[in-house]
């Protein structure tokens, strides 16, 4: 049995030399800290300050490095070869000091010569430009209290309401050229507009190096390296840092399931299919144009799983989300018959992808046991978010892609037609269980000619925004942690694109100002009531009142805490007529308060409602022996809590 080598504390620069032990465990690939060692590490020696350099480029002739302190001449700096069969080339270089510019110069067996970014470089230069820049990542955090309280904030039964973030987009400057924001400003714009909001976790779409802006940061070449577009590696720091202080949890996109095949990157590395498999059956990914790891070699699952605790230990990030993980988990993924090897079995299943995941997930559960790891999974592949001991991948949670798909699709209809597809509204609750799910409306839902979300909804604009804001209610109330893209929270019209700024003065008109302000009430009171949040993977926590009444297209339901008193009932009317006298089970008598209302005024609706609350009279209702006499506005959702005074 392998022994994965697990550091309690940062091991210093001057440590970063590779010892026997390190060899032995980057060979098995249960070196999870190769970040410690392999790459550039300004050290000491002998009252001598200079850069340790090391690359694991086991085909490679002969390895050099070029840089800024060497006129990029490959004679300077040649790189010595191990004697211990690791394939790891390494060196030291006097004079080297931070922020110096470097690749790694391969000479291939055939005579190729290819100058390649450091693989575990802390720092690049700023695209297009494709160096590797000396870095020490040295930061004074500030953010001891979210870290002491974050297991409390992460946990499963707790509130988590994720905003979701394209850093270049989110905001821009105009009158400077349409740049984006660095991270630094990010840190004074971004906090104080999620606590307004009321966001618990903010979510960012890749910050690793890519060289291609388009991707949105889904192509990475830098798995160690904070894109540069934005600032240096102690920015991003500074951003993490005040978002914590803020209360707020980080959660970052992380893509370990394909890489560009960019000539600076990791492709060819030494001249042979290292991080890749060497047929274009199993390392190439024909819809993306992009190569895919070898999950079956020891030493890059040691690679990336290392990438994986580097941002979690070296920038507090809170949780990773993995992307197309369905991509990893099958071998004919994106490929038609013939253009796919089997596994060993003869099926479909990519054993060594399952294996690396489950891997990975232990790892990150046992040195981070206050965060999270999720999983962008879009098919019916069982436990995904289960433990391993039980024969699952791992992950704490798993996007809910049928949910989104589903409720879309429900909603994209005309009220008048939806009576014809209730069950698309009531399937969710027979699997909601089966996983840890994450309701996600992300940025995949308002891109490439999809449009926007408001785009999505029919009827008028008045209309329009009235489904949205039922939309988010019913959201909001259903079992699962939640995710919502930029710009969905004020109903922006176009759709996302990533080289412009979000439609910020749209916020002028009551409309989107007042879906905004529903989102905000939506996620503060979300975040008072236990009941919607703390149960969220157990029967225990929901119950159908109304579900049957396809005619009318209603439903209602409750929700429950671990506290049998702390009851909320959630009623949603799914049409744009006014209900009056609709009778609705109650599990209770007494007083209830309606507390949420999406269709009062100050969010754009028409007002309609119920006066504040109702009293529960003692007349049987489906299985309830009391119901409420309610009068359900047009396509609004209803928040009722029990047992408060009118």
């Amino acid at each position: 049995m392998s022994t994965a080598i697990n550091f309690s504390a940062t091991n210093s620069d001057a440590d970063s030399r590779l010892t026997d032990f390190d060899i032995a465990l980057f060979k098995q690939g249960d070196h999870f800290r190769l970040y410690e060692k392999l790459g550039s590490h300004l050290v000491t020696i002998d009252g001598v300050s200079g850069c340790h350099f090391a690359v694991w480029a086991p085909n490679a002739c002969t390895v050099a490095i070029i840089g800024d302190f060497n006129a990029w001449h490959a004679e300077s700096n040649p790189l010595q070869l191990r004697n211990d069969d690791s394939g790891i080339w390494e060196g030291y270089i006097a004079g080297v000091t931070t922020a110096a510019r470097y690749k790694y110069r391969i000479v291939s067996h055939d005579g190729k010569i290819a100058d390649k970014a450091d693989p575990f470089g802390f720092s690049c230069e700023a695209p297009p430009l494709t160096a590797s820049r000396v870095w020490d990542l040295d930061y004074t955090w500030q953010d001891q209290t979210w870290m002491a309280q974050r297991h409390q904030k992460n946990q499963l039964n707790a509130a988590c309401a994720i905003y979701e973030v394209h850093l270049g987009s989110w905001r821009r400057i105009p009158e400077q050229g349409n740049r984006f924001l660095t991270y630094r400003e990010m840190a004074e714009w971004l906090p104080p507009y999620l606590n307004e909001l009321g966001f618990t976790h903010i979510e960012f779409l890749p910050l690793t190096e890519h060289p291609f802006y388009g991707s949105w940061g889904y192509e990475t070449t830098g798995y160690f390296a904070a894109t540069a577009r934005y600032g240096s590696p102690q920015d991003l720091m500074f951003l993490v840092d005040t978002l914590h202080q803020h209360g707020i949890g980080v959660i970052m996109d992380w893509a370990p399931a394909h890489f560009p095949v960019d000539a600076h990157g990791l492709g060819h590395f030494d001249g042979t299919y290292l991080y890749e498999h060497a047929d274009v059956r199993q390392g190439y990914q024909p819809e993306w144009h992009s190569s895919l790891f070898n999950y079956g070699r020891y030493e890059v699952r040691a690679f990336l799983t290392s990438s994986a605790l580097f941002w979690l230990d070296k920038y507090h990030i809170d949780g990773l989300r993995l992307d197309a993980v369905s991509s990893m988990l099958y071998l004919d993924y994106g490929r038609k018959e013939g253009e796919w090897i089997p596994n060993r079995l003869g099926g479909r299943e990519n054993l060594d992808a399952v294996s690396f995941l489950r891997n990975l997930n232990q790892a990150v559960y046992r040195d981070y046991p206050d965060t999270q790891t999720f999983a962008e999974e879009s098919t019916a592949w069982p436990m995904v978010s289960r433990p391993v001991s039980a024969g699952g991948l791992g992950f704490g949670l798993k996007w809910n892609m049928g949910w989104m798909h589903d409720t879309l699709c429900y909603f994209a209809e005309d009220p008048l037609n939806r009576k014809y597809h209730h069950a698309q509204l009531l399937f969710s609750i027979w699997y909601a269980y089966s996983e840890n799910f994450v309701l996600p409306f992300s940025h995949d839902e308002v891109v490439q000619g999809k449009g926007s979300l408001i785009g999505k909804m029919p009827g008028d604009e008045w209309q329009q925004f009235a489904n949205l804001r039922l939309l988010y209610g019913y959201m909001w109330g259903h079992p699962g942690k939640k995710l919502l893209f930029m710009g969905c929270e004020f109903g922006q019209k176009r759709e996302w694109q990533h080289d412009e700024s979000l439609e910020w003065h749209v916020l002028q008109y009551p409309l989107h100002h007042g879906l905004q302000r529903w989102v905000a009430d939506l996620n503060h009171f979300y975040r008072s009531q236990p009941a919607l949040y703390q149960q969220d993977f157990s029967r225990d926590g929901f119950q159908w009142m109304d579900c049957n009444y396809a005619e009318k297209s209603v439903i209602s339901f409750i929700r429950r805490s671990t506290n049998p008193d702390d009851t909320l009932l959630v009623v949603c009317n799914f049409t744009p007529v006014v209900r009056e006298n609709y009778l609705i089970g109650a599990p209770s008598g007494g007083v209830w308060q309606e507390v949420l209302n999406s269709n009062a005024e100050l969010y754009g609706g028409s007002g309609s409602g119920n006066f504040g609350g109702v009293e529960a009279a003692p007349i049987s209702s489906g299985e309830m022996y009391h119901a409420l006499m309610l009068c359900l506005p047009p396509l609004a959702v209803l928040f009722f809590r029990q047992g408060r005074a009118l």
